[in-house]
């Protein structure tokens, strides 16, 4: 019988860690669907068994690579708000760290939409894909109300297509040049909406 205990332990071991660590940079850099559950068992250096047993198939490892970006991305907006409480140094650190994803982490592109590319029906992936837009355009119009913009929907409503543009765009045309225009655009967005 498994406990709460085993559920902590397994998840946090050594075969699981390094499972993600090779679907997620397989997935990322080579796309869900032409990477196969053999190949990331090879890389992670794990029995297909202990696959099984971590994720029970690959649309469990699936949703568990975009819950560690999500994840990710969640954890610098904390770590902005661990720097600040102004808004307006909030809304600036969030360019910021949208630029430098651009520049240093993301350059083949958003990993949600890449992802939902490939799943375009309805189910679990685009489900949880859904709900991290839903939290990144809230978590925007929330600053943006916060620093007393003026319709704070629309500058999320924006600065969520600024970025999904951005993290395209810097897979084409080069984070060097799409980064910094980006930011500008960014900028602008947010000047035009104060009162």
């Amino acid at each position: 019988m498994s406990t709460s205990t085993d559920a902590v332990a397994s998840s946090n071991s050594p075969a699981r860690q390094r499972l993600l660590e090779a679907a997620t940079d397989l997935f990322y850099s080579e796309g869900i669907h032409s990477v196969g559950v053999d190949r990331i068992i090879e890389a992670a250096g794990v029995t297909r068994a202990t696959m099984y047993k971590q994720f029970e198939g690959k649309e469990g490892l699936v949703l568990e690579y975009l819950r560690g970006e999500d994840s990710q991305l969640r954890g610098l907006f904390a770590q902005a708000a661990g720097a600040s409480d102004d808004p307006d140094v909030l809304l600036e650190l969030v360019i910021e760290g949208i630029a430098a994803d651009i520049r240093d982490r993301h350059t083949r592109g958003c990993p949600f939409i890449n992802a939902a590319a490939e799943y375009p029906d309805e189910g679990p992936v685009r489900a949880l894909i859904g709900d991290h837009r839903e939290w990144f355009r809230a978590t925007l119009q929330h600053l943006a109300e916060a620093a007393g913009l003026v319709e704070p929907t629309e500058v999320a409503a924006s600065l969520v297509l600024l970025r999904d543009a951005a993290l395209v765009g810097g897979y084409l045309d080069g984070e060097d040049r799409v980064a910094p225009a980006f930011a500008r655009t960014a900028r602008g967005v947010i000047a035009s909406h104060r009162p």
